[in-house]
């Protein structure tokens, strides 16, 4: 489970550099784009993707993604500064519940009484993981919740067309990763060199060694997760599930105690909720008493 330890602390400096972004005067959207260049280099290291037979790749999905990619990101450090490190990563890894929906009303999978009940955990946690509260000392969170919602719904959509991606048997996935993050690099630098002529953003030239940093956390948690299941290729599920429980309950320690954040009764109850979720729908083996 080394990978999965190292995949789940990549995904969390993620968050925590995010966190750390407008404390130090870091522009998040330059940041983000480099990013992508970094993440295109490790990628061609580490994998050697082959770019042949890509006239059969599944080209909108890659347009897709490679939109969502970076404006996903951007909104991400948005929640992350406004709600939260333990919030956001709670609604980021809850969203694997999307692509579940998705496989029952999109793909046909039959449903049962386990995923049901899971699905709607899912969403009690997602509920009681939004900061409900009114008051002075509160402002910081104001909106919040819009955040967070969009982070679920936007990761959502990126799980199942992701689904779709590895359902393409010419194309490796790591290949089509590749394609995408030069197609989110490319459109992210497109917007960067429009906001740097009209003069709504200048440029730094250290953000570039800022975003190669944050590239290479952020293709630590692909790399680690990958090498994860080949390691662990009979039990997908463990590591899914280990990964996702994981993230949600480091993400928790790290943000209280390292950043202060205040969590209510209610948001930590939303956090135990999540994890169980998470049990049910990927260890429903173990839990042969729901089967109803």
């Amino acid at each position: 489970m080394l990978y999965v330890f190292l995949s789940i602390c990549c995904s969390v400096i993620v968050s925590v550099m995010l966190k750390l972004a407008k404390r130090y005067h870091i522009d998040v959207f330059q940041a983000i784009t480099w990013n992508y260049s970094m993440a295109i280099l490790l990628t061609w290291i580490f994998f050697r993707p082959s770019l042949s037979n890509l006239q059969q790749a599944p080209i909108y999905n890659y347009l897709a993604l490679g939109i969502l990619f970076p404006l996903l990101f951007v909104i991400m450090a948005s929640s992350v500064r406004k709600a939260g490190i333990v919030r956001t990563d709670v609604a980021q890894r809850l969203s694997l519940f999307i692509p579940i929906i998705a496989a029952f009303l999109l793909f046909g999978e039959a449903t049962t009484s386990v995923k049901i009940i899971g699905i709607a955990l899912a969403f009690i946690a997602i509920i009681c993981s939004i900061p409900w509260q009114k008051g002075a000392g509160n402002r910081a969170e104001k909106g919040s919740w819009l955040y967070l919602l969009i982070v679920f719904l936007g990761f959502g959509v990126i799980d199942v067309l992701l689904k779709q991606i590895t359902k393409v048997n010419n194309v490796p996935f790591t290949t089509a990763i590749f394609v995408i993050f030069i197609l989110a690099f490319v459109l992210s630098l497109i917007g960067l060199l429009y906001q740097v002529f009209t003069k709504k953003m200048r440029f730094s030239w250290p953000h570039i060694f800022i975003g190669w940093v944050l590239g290479m956390f952020n293709f630590g948690n692909i790399l680690f997760y990958l090498k994860a299941h080949k390691a662990l290729a009979n039990n997908p599920s463990s590591v899914f599930s280990a990964m996702n429980i994981g993230v949600i309950v480091v993400g928790a320690l790290v943000g209280m105690l390292v950043f202060k954040e205040k969590l209510s009764l209610l948001n930590k109850i939303g956090i135990v909720i999540a994890v169980l979720a998470i049990v049910i729908i990927y260890f429903p083996q173990t839990l042969g008493f729901l089967h109803i």
